[in-house]
């Protein structure tokens, strides 16, 4: 056999296959696997991102709807309109009117009654208690729009007794206790009077006159309610003469 016959057999058999290592194959595909879901969890919080803003700007219109209309004349249309999104979009979030104003509740005032909870568990004297408490008051409700929530109940509870009984247990019974164990806590201690453990009601009331207040007499007379909170702390707390 010559050379030349030789070369041409070399050539017309098939290349060798290349057999690479299955760990190798094996890597690679985890590679693969793991660059499509790096481009997948980008998009994934993106949706859940703009699924979040649509939620808010539904729960925003809504009370801003409240507010001008009432409970009872406001529209989901009308919300729709103002949070731009379809009517549609809003029962993929909420089932009807009323859930969403239990939601509106539960959104901006139930992280609150979290903080004002924690507080009464603190062993502070009574009076720092009241005074950050009050401070509370004024910062995360007077000067927020929480206080439209609160006006919208005092406004549309009694017409609409389902939305005042979920307020009363979602919000003012969890303060309600809370104030209650403080002042009990504050009355062992000889520095309130036991009966004001009964009424805790009187530690909210001048915080439910500025939301009233501003809502129908602010354009009169102006209300100070910070120097009003305080004032107010300084009467129940104040250390009584002998």
């Amino acid at each position: 056999m010559t050379d030349r016959s030789v070369t041409g057999a070399a050539m017309l058999r098939p290349p060798a296959k290349s057999r690479k290592p299955a760990a190798l194959r094996e890597n690679r595909r985890k590679r693969a696997a793991q660059a499509a879901r790096a481009v997948q969890l980008p998009a994934s919080a993106a949706r859940k991102a703009r699924s979040g803003e649509r939620r808010e700007a539904i729960l925003s219109a809504a009370l801003d709807e409240f507010s001008i209309r009432g409970f009872e004349a406001a529209r989901l249309d009308d919300v729709a309109k103002r949070a731009g999104v379809a009517k549609g979009t809003i029962y993929l979030y909420f089932r009807d009117k009323e859930a969403l104003f239990q939601e509106l509740i539960r959104a901006m005032l139930t992280p609150l009654v979290g903080t004002i909870e924690a507080l009464g568990q603190a062993e502070l004297p009574l009076a720092v208690l009241a005074e950050r408490i009050a401070d509370l008051f004024v910062r995360e409700i007077y000067e927020t729009r929480r206080k439209d929530v609160i006006r919208l109940m005092i406004a549309e509870g009694r017409r609409f007794p389902k939305l005042a009984e979920f307020y009363y247990r979602e919000v003012l019974s969890r303060i309600i206790a809370a104030v209650r164990a403080l002042l009990r806590r504050a009355a062992a201690r000889g520095e309130v009077p036991e009966a004001l453990a009964e009424f805790p009601q009187i530690i909210a009331a001048p915080g439910l006159v500025a939301i009233i207040w501003s809502g129908l007499f602010e354009r009169f007379e102006p209300l100070d309610v910070p120097k009003m909170m305080k004032t107010h702390v300084e009467l129940l707390f104040a250390p009584r003469r002998a």
